[in-house]
Formats: structure tokens, C-alpha cells, sequence
């Protein structure tokens, strides 16, 4: 029985110099990123007539095509202001998802690594809501996150997703919303979908960037914001035994932003203050 595959919410895409609304076919089955894999994207937002970080994330789609061993073919200004021009073609009631991406089309030796010549570029924008900022239940994933020699933990890359997907489908087999996601040495690297961070005695913590996981530009804003308010926040390595003493839980990311955590394994948590004044100071400064 054939897939449906129109777009699931209100989308629209630019590719070659045109825009598409839905789901335009864009690879085949020559095509280098169906069959192995070379694909790159990042997630900006929009939502209530912002966009934080959307420079940001233009940016980092270079950055990690470079690092697939692409070619980027546009400029990250172009990205951003393709970006807008996109976000006018929708009505406004509900938050976008604006995604640049790139891949590509044929390969080179043996047709195992990407040509970069081949490399192509699209921009999809479309809706889909933040999840609520009531929390979410964690538990411990038994997958781990992979080295910088395993896998490009430098880029935001499709083939990184699919080992994200097990751990959180996993968890979600044992009744929880998400799970806490290991390195290879069993510190705690990052959720399923996001960054975390924990506080204990009024401190902030969150994992020290070790090449096992994209150190996000949510997060990266989060920090920055909770120290201009005067708060320590203290990037360190991590346990599980830190995370189940932790007084709060919250994650940090661009689908939903700041999220608090209201269970971890079969201890139940408070939406805390911390997490409260995360999520104000970000909205404050988007909105500012």
C-alpha cells in the first residue's frame, strides 16, 4: 500500500530558485543522501513574531556541511533572508520550524563518500507547535552517544538522528516522555532531543561539551543569559547519581526551548525556580 506522502502540517520549501508548498520529491533512489546517509540541517524558530538565533543557525548549517565534506552553496545571510521571505508565506497562528538543509546528489570513490560538486541546498519552513512547558519525564537510556571518531558529532547530521530515535522510542516503551542519554564513558551527554542541565544548591550544571554532542545554540544562550543574571553555571562532567540528587532538571533546545524535567526514573520533580528564569530570561530577550 503506497505512503501518503503530502506534508503533515502547512509547509513550504524553497529549492532551485523556487518555492513548493508541501512535500516536493527531492531525491531519488542514485540519489547519495537516500542511500548513505549525506545529509545536514539545523532548526531555527519562529514564534510569536521572532525568530532568536536565526543568524545562528544559518551559520551552522555551513559549518556542518563542511564537516560532511560538502560543499555549501549558499551564504548564511542569503539562508536568513530566504528564511523570512518564507516565514511571510504562512499566517502567523502557530510556530514554524525553519529548516535550511543540505546533501548530496551523487558520490565520489567508489560512491561511498559524498562529491561535494553535487552538493544541493534546500529550505523547508513548517508548523508544528511547542510542546507545553508543564515538564516531561526522563529515564536512563541504555544507548550511548558516539565519538568524534565513530560519528560527525561535529554537525548537525541526519545520520546521527536515527541512534537518538531508538533511545527515546525505548523510553517511551517504559512509560516515559524522554530518557538521559550517555557517552561512551557513561557520563550523561544529553536527552533524547536536547541539551540538560541540572541545579543543586542554587548552582547550574550542565555537561561539559566533549565532541559526543552538539553543544546547542539554545544552550549555549541559556548559559549566557542565566550569568548576566548573576547565577553560576558550571559546565562539568556529569553522572547519573548527579542527575537523580539534582534539586532541578531542565533541557534547553530549539524545538520547545526551555523545558523542565517533572520525573526522573521513579523520582518525581518540581518545575523549579531555576527553570522558571531560564525560560523568562530567554523569552525576554527574544521578544526584546
Amino acid at each position: 500500500m503506497a505512503v501518503d506522502t503530502t506534508a503533515q502540517s502547512t509547509t513550504w520549501t524553497w529549492v532551485d530558485g523556487d518555492w513548493h508548498e508541501g512535500n516536493p520529491p527531492l531525491i531519488g533512489p542514485r540519489s547519495h543522501a537516500m542511500w548513505l546517509g549525506s545529509t545536514v540541517f539545523d532548526g531555527a524558530r519562529w514564534f510569536e513574531n521572532v525568530a532568536p538565533d536565526l543568524d545562528l543557525h544559518c551559520q551552522r548549517v555551513n559549518r556542518s556541511a563542511e564537516a560532511l565534506l560538502m560543499k555549501p552553496t549558499m551564504t548564511a545571510e542569503a539562508i536568513e533572508a530566504l528564511a523570512w521571505e518564507g516565514i511571510k508565506r504562512f499566517d502567523g497562528k502557530t510556530a514554524i520550524y525553519v529548516k535550511p538543509m543540505y546533501w548530496a546528489e551523487h558520490g565520489g570513490y567508489m560512491g561511498v563518500p559524498a562529491d561535494p560538486e553535487s552538493t544541493r541546498f534546500a529550505l523547508c519552513l513548517f508548523e508544528t507547535p511547542m510542546i507545553a512547558p508543564s515538564g516531561f519525564s526522563v529515564t536512563v537510556s541504555p544507548f550511548r552517544r558516539p565519538t568524534i571518531e565513530c560519528m560527525p558529532t561535529n554537525a548537525k547530521a541526519g545520520c546521527l538522528y536515527p541512534n537518538n530515535a531508538r533511545a527515546v522510542l525505548e523510553a517511551r516503551s517504559r512509560g516515559f516522555d524522554n530518557c538521559l542519554v550517555r557517552d561512551m564513558l557513561g557520563n550523561i551527554a544529553e536527552t533524547g532531543t536536547s541539551n540538560i542541565f541540572m541545579v543543586r544548591d542554587g548552582e547550574v550544571f550542565t555537561p561539559a561539551p566533549n565532541g559526543t554532542f552538539l553543544s546547542g545554540i539554545t544552550r549555549s544562550r541559556t548559559i549566557a543569559l542565566l550569568r548576566a543574571k548573576g547565577m553560576t553555571v558550571t559546565e562539568k562532567t556529569l553522572t547519573i547519581d548527579d542527575f537523580m540528587a539534582a534539586d532541578e532538571i531542565f533541557s534547553t533546545g530549539n524545538h520547545s526551548k526551555v523545558v523542565p524535567v517533572i520525573r526522573i526514573e521513579d523520582r518525581e520533580l518540581q518545575a523549579g525556580p531555576v527553570a522558571r528564569t531560564a525560560r523568562d530570561l530567554y523569552w525576554e530577550w527574544a521578544h526584546a
